[in-house]
């Protein structure tokens, strides 16, 4: 795509270098080191509470690290005020200036840096229209939708050319089909602009879709760091794996192992095997000793006839059939067990709740937590 944003050059990195944030004795966040790329899509991602706010304002300069330091690029912002640190930023309730028109709230920031008349134009102009806003510059703000305001303040956010844009929950306050509209544009601008991005989310969907990576927090403390698809299918811990998606998080024994395959029994009518490579870092597999298992539930699938009595093939009773039209996600318990699990629709039979099902899981979809 061409890149339509004239402070592309200015594009920078960030560093968090071992960053922590105490307010009087309470943990914000606990020494955070990790490093933002250069036009990369970054997602703070965690439950409310887990220090995903806090760390965003760091970045922007409305709280100061307790401890570490923070770069951009070589420069050490650290203690740099808000305005020296050439950032846009997008509020989780849009912070809009309501007796101002559209054109007059995204130049704001451009009259603030003096910039002659004629270049304010120009500029909120070519904003706006970036965020499919042109020809609104006259309306009032109270005469916009919610999925139009965030777009303003969007545009305000861009219209300065900042070398990072900083968004936090900025589709909180959207319904379900406006949130993934507006989420699709954000995406779009993103992409063609380049610019490096940090967003703050608690919606793991939102970060999946969005995302060149993601650091998922629990607590102020940092759990994990990795693309979508690293968060997803290893999970560092058992947090991560519950937290991102569903999964089926089963604890058992290591009853037997080789060079390759481990088996474990959940329970006497649950016995699962998996590969000993399967494994989260760190997870150390012991013949005797006690382990977590995590499946997903899209992984789970119904065994054919032809599959009976093989390994990880086993029979319950549907306690919950839900035919979402996409899916068809049952609940089978075995034993003590309850497994969830996910069915395409493919036009097949749905189960019904007190009917036996059988179910395989595949090997490789056997994750060891420790």
């Amino acid at each position: 795509m061409p890149n339509l944003y004239e402070g592309a050059g200015i594009l920078t990195n960030v560093k968090l270098d071992h960053v922590s944030k105490y307010f009087d004795k309470v943990i914000g966040v606990e020494n955070i080191d990790v490093e933002i790329r250069s036009g990369e899509f970054f997602t703070f991602l965690g439950p409310s509470g887990c220090g995903k706010t806090t760390t965003l304002r760091m970045i922007a300069g409305f709280y100061y690290p307790t401890s570490g330091r923070i770069f951009f690029g070589d420069q050490d912002v650290t203690y740099l005020p808000p305005n020296k640190r050439n950032i846009g930023m997008v509020f989780q309730n849009y912070a809009l200036f309501p007796h101002l028109t559209v054109f007059e709230n995204v130049a704001f920031g451009l009259q603030v840096r003096k910039k002659s008349k004629q270049e304010i134009r120009e500029k909120v102009e070519r904003a706006l229209k970036m965020v499919h806003l042109d020809g609104y510059g006259n309306r009032r703000i109270d005469q916009l939708s919610g999925g139009q305001q965030q777009r303003v303040a969007l545009a305000r956010a861009l219209v300065i050319e900042p070398q990072i844009l900083l968004l936090d929950e900025p589709l909180s306050n959207l319904d379900a089909k406006l949130r993934e509209e507006t989420r699709v544009e954000i995406k779009r601008l993103q992409l063609e602009l380049g610019i490096t991005t940090i967003y703050v989310t608690h919606d793991q969907a939102e970060a999946m879709a969005m995302s060149d990576r993601i650091m998922v927090m629990k607590n102020g403390v940092v759990q994990q760091v990795g693309t979508p698809e690293e968060i997803y299918n290893r999970p560092n811990n058992q947090f991560v794996a519950s937290f991102i998606g569903e999964s089926n998080l089963l604890e058992g024994t290591v009853e037997e192992m080789d060079d390759r395959l481990v088996k474990v029994r959940i329970s006497p009518e649950l016995v699962l095997s998996g590969w000993k490579e399967n494994a989260a870092p760190g997870v150390q597999l012991k013949k005797g000793e006690k382990t977590t298992v995590s499946i997903r539930p899209e992984s789970i699938r119904e065994a054919s006839s032809s599959e009976q009595g093989e390994e990880n093939v086993v029979r319950g009773q549907v306690t919950l059939s839900e035919f979402t039209g996409v899916s068809v996600n049952y609940l089978t318990r075995v034993g003590e067990h309850q497994l969830k699990s996910m069915f395409v629709n493919r036009g097949f039979r749905v189960y019904q709740r007190g009917e036996e099902l059988t179910i395989s899981i595949p090997k490789e979809s056997v994750y060891f937590l420790g």
